[in-house]
């Protein structure tokens, strides 16, 4: 990991310090809990999209794996939230290991549309099990998470929790980009040829890198669960998964910051533009809802025309170019 790995991480590291006097508000915070879930889920995601080149449109399957293995174990059975959780995991684990093997040798779009159907599968397995997950109506009474006998019973402790393990997921995810690991993974998103007359286990790297990224979304979805106390298969329908992968593309494929990039502006926007339409109100102009979809459409597709690269890398260029005109302007004076 480079230095300016670790300096943006600090710097993340005292945003997220500051934020709660900050914003000295209690939806606010819930909304950057929200963010900083989607955030995790996408560090995996763009570990297996962007590094591995691994198209995935079922990841919503594992976010609600670990949701509902967190709220099922709990409310059922009488587990302990750690202990769910970690059975959401090995669960997440074993289903990503028993998916990837036969579908990984898929490529492109062929890949896509695996992983959707099997996105798909689970979300009606969700809603067709009434007795096992409650069906439409969901499971409540789940039960918070306490961290040394400290309930994370409000918004600015569960706050800090999700984004101190988001900041731990981004320590991890960059350090094994930087790896040989890594390394391996991005000669697979080159040439699966060229990597494996390199030695690189294409079949083995593949699945693991996959199930890394399902353990990712698993953690998120059994945060979510403790967090929101309730579920239902709404959350996690293949639109989610949509979701996941646009905020990883918008933010930036090929980088991790560009995922949580991604991941954080797509978590604010609707917040955002419901701004905007307070603001307008302000001027008798109606603002009606259908405009957020011409909104939400018009900005994505602007990001994705003149920053193919995405958002991170536009912002990185940016101060690249300023950085060398002020320097360049210095030399002449």
């Amino acid at each position: 990991m480079n230095m300016k790995d670790y300096i943006g991480i600090g710097v993340l590291a005292l945003i997220v310090a500051v934020m709660p006097f900050a914003v000295g508000n209690d939806y606010y915070l819930g909304v950057l809990v929200f963010t900083a879930l989607n955030c995790l889920t996408c560090i995996g995601l763009c570990l297996l999209l962007g590094y591995a080149g691994q198209i995935s449109l079922g990841h919503s399957a594992f976010v609600a794996i670990g949701a509902y293995a967190s709220a099922l174990l709990t409310t059922k059975l009488g587990w302990n939230p750690w202990a769910a959780m970690g059975a959401g995991i090995v669960i997440s684990l074993v289903t990503a290991v028993l998916v990837g093997i036969p579908t990984l040798k898929l490529k492109g779009h062929y890949l896509a549309m695996a992983t959707l159907g099997f996105a798909s599968i689970v979300h009606v397995v969700l809603v067709a099990a009434v007795d096992i997950t409650g069906g439409p109506s969901g499971v409540s009474g789940i039960p918070r998470l306490e961290l040394f006998g400290l309930a994370l019973d409000t918004d600015t402790r569960i706050f800090y929790f999700c984004w101190a393990l988001v900041l731990v997921a981004l320590y991890f995810a960059v350090n094994l980009i930087h790896s040989r690991v890594g390394r391996g993974l991005q000669a697979i998103h080159g040439s699966e040829d060229a990597a494996s007359s390199l030695g690189v286990n294409i079949t083995v790297d593949k699945i693991r890198i996959f199930a890394l990224s399902a353990v990712f979304a698993s953690v998120s979805g059994s945060l979510y669960s403790h967090y929101v106390l309730y579920i239902d298969p709404g959350p996690f329908d293949v639109m989610h998964s949509v979701l996941l992968i646009t905020m990883v593309a918008v933010g930036g494929i090929h980088s991790i910051w560009g995922a949580v990039t991604g991941a954080v502006l797509l978590s604010l926007l609707p917040e955002g533009l419901s701004f905007l339409s307070e603001g307008l109100a302000q001027f008798n102009i109606q603002y009606k809802t259908d405009y957020d979809t011409l909104i939400y459409g018009a900005i994505l597709l602007s990001i994705m025309l003149f920053l193919p690269e995405g958002l991170f890398d536009g912002i990185r260029r940016s101060f690249s170019f300023f950085s060398k005109t002020n320097t360049e302007t210095e030399r002449g004076q």
